[in-house]
């Protein structure tokens, strides 16, 4: 069997083999190495192609004996295949991988100012991408070059935005290189980081009803091209779209939100088990962080000391992935709780009517009256922002059923 890989400095979060598993039945393997033993891998050469990542794409061209046109041109290899005679190749398909995701998310640069965050190897594949396509104008912004984050407001007029830095990358999430709301022309913005799924910065294009996209589609196109190299053999262009769902579908994890008493966490808890995820839920991470429940927090502290507490327990709980992750009845009430939860997840409301909640040990919803004023605040925010709403008028058994089958029209 044919015997592929991924070299880099660290791949503990990589989703390549699982993604390469969709192009093709052959092994392939990740191989983080220091840069110190990059030698003797070369020289042991057991291996019949490999991907490259950070921070080795220009570390691998002197031991290769050609390479193609895009390399050479980017000075940047993430492919290398061996031909007939032994003699290592470089190619790099993250060209293609980056037409792909513009042309899947309908992003069009032509004739546009195009604005790049980071000036790294990713951006140079994403300018010469943007040049080819015909950008009327590219900047590309760094630290301590003539564009920088101090003078943005330079090019205010930018219409599409790309990000090729790691900021708001996990396990830095929540943070953005820059706030849109300074590019009144923006059209655009992708973000080529996908864990999270949606970063600060495309929430934030999420809210401005701009069109946007993270990497996962990069990530995934460029396997299916290499994997091509790798076998000589071509590929229905529909794998692609596979690739994306199988890779989704490990990192995207489900919050669950409704009214309390509801059975958000025991419909989470047989949701977890039937589809091999991680279970969480917010009290609990409250419970953790405080020594105190949050029935106890709220009748000790009071309500505003709980939701901070609250608030931090969503912000743990969002960096999760594949993750099953009940939340406490007042979660939406803060938009940067549902920020924090919605980077991987999606959002399943559980509508129970109120005469069916549990009320025990809830001093927030204690008394009908108490608790048809909380239903009437908070259901426009749990309908907001969820994405699936599930009848929860059943058993929780029916309750998880429900859920899985409107689950499966999202992936």
């Amino acid at each position: 069997m044919k015997r592929f890989g991924l070299i880099g400095k660290k791949l503990a979060h990589s989703l390549s083999p699982q993604i390469h598993s969709v192009y093709g039945d052959y092994e392939y393997k990740l191989f983080p190495l220091e840069p110190g033993e990059l030698d003797g891998f070369f020289r042991e050469r057991a291996f019949d192609g490999l991907n490259v990542t950070i921070p080795y794409k220009q570390t691998v061209i002197p031991y290769l004996s050609s390479l193609s046109p895009v390399a050479q041109r980017l000075n940047s290899v993430n492919t290398v295949t061996v031909d007939n005679n032994g003699s290592l190749h470089g190619d790099n398909t993250d060209f293609f991988g980056f037409v792909y995701t513009l042309e899947r998310a309908g992003i069009d640069v032509s004739g546009k100012k195009v604005l790049v965050l980071g000036s790294g190897g990713s951006s140079h594949t994403v300018c010469a991408v943007c040049e080819d396509k015909g950008a009327d104008r590219i900047t590309v912004v760094s630290r301590s070059g003539s564009a920088n984050y101090n003078n943005l407001h330079a090019y205010s007029d930018s219409e599409v935005i790309i990000n090729t830095t790691p900021v708001g990358m996990y396990p830095s999430n929540g943070k953005s290189p820059i706030d849109l709301s300074a590019f009144p022309h923006c059209e655009a913005v992708c973000d080529l980081i996908y864990n999270p799924m949606k970063t600060a910065l495309l929430l934030q294009a999420e809210k401005l009803g701009l069109l946007h996209t993270n990497g996962m589609s990069m990530l995934a196109a460029q396997a299916k091209y290499s994997s091509e190299l790798f076998t000589g053999a071509s590929l229905e262009h529909s794998l692609i779209e596979i690739a994306i769902d199988r890779a989704n579908g490990i990192i995207r994890s489900i919050v669950l939100i409704g009214m309390p008493g509801c059975g958000k966490s025991s419909v989470g808890v047989a949701l977890a088990n039937r589809l091999g995820k991680v279970f969480l839920d917010t009290d609990d991470i409250v419970k953790i962080n405080t020594d105190k429940t949050p029935a106890q927090l709220i009748r000790s502290e009071g309500e505003n000391i709980f939701r901070d507490a609250e608030s931090e327990a969503a912000i743990q709980a969002g960096k999760a992935t594949g993750a099953v992750i009940a939340t406490g009845g007042g979660i939406v009430l803060k938009e940067s709780n549902m920020d924090a939860l919605r980077q991987n997840a999606l959002v399943v409301f559980i509508d129970r009517d109120l005469h069916r909640l549990a009320t025990s040990d809830r001093p927030l919803s204690t008394g009908k009256n108490t608790l048809k004023k909380l239903w009437e605040q908070r259901l426009p925010l749990y309908k907001k922002y969820a994405d699936i709403v599930i009848d929860g008028n059943a058993s929780i058994t029916e309750v998880a059923e429900k859920t899985l089958s409107a689950l499966k029209t999202y992936t």
